[in-house]
């Protein structure tokens, strides 16, 4: 059985990534409560958003990597910090800018039997942002 930290590796790795959305089957419980904003819910209709974001990232950024530069596991509970790299070849409110990113992530996740069963997710959209150049088209 995987520990926490793996099972939460293997959604950015194995899903986000690749832009693989069947990984949410795997490692998502039935009743998944997702609690990071734009994606909040639960069951279902968590799941499924877990599974557009999958899309919508790849999609933006089809060459991103994800890195999780530490964590820590107790009990059943993931404490990780980490990065997200990769280009935004695809549209982000707007044409695609080409521009690198490289964003940091807060994650937590509470993974039972092998299951993420809750999960709160800070990626840096704020960095995101700018690093497309979203936030210079605003001013």
């Amino acid at each position: 059985m995987e520990g926490p930290r793996e099972v939460l590796e293997r959604i950015l790795h194995e899903g986000f990534a690749t832009g693989n959305d069947a990984i949410v089957d795997e490692v998502c419980a039935p009743d998944l409560v997702e609690h990071q904003f734009g994606l909040a819910g639960r069951g279902d209709q968590a799941r499924e958003q877990v599974k557009a974001a999958i899309r919508q990232v790849h999609e933006m950024m089809p060459d991103i990597e994800y890195t999780l530069e530490e964590s820590v596991v107790v009990g059943d509970v993931v404490w990780a910090r980490g990065r997200a790299r990769g280009t935004a070849t695809g549209s982000f409110f707007g044409p695609p800018s080409n521009a690198p990113i490289d964003i940091t992530l807060f994650e937590m996740a509470r993974v039972v039997n092998g299951r993420i069963v809750e999960h709160w997710g800070c990626p840096d959209r704020f960095a995101l942002l700018a690093q497309t150049g979203v936030l210079a088209r605003l001013s």
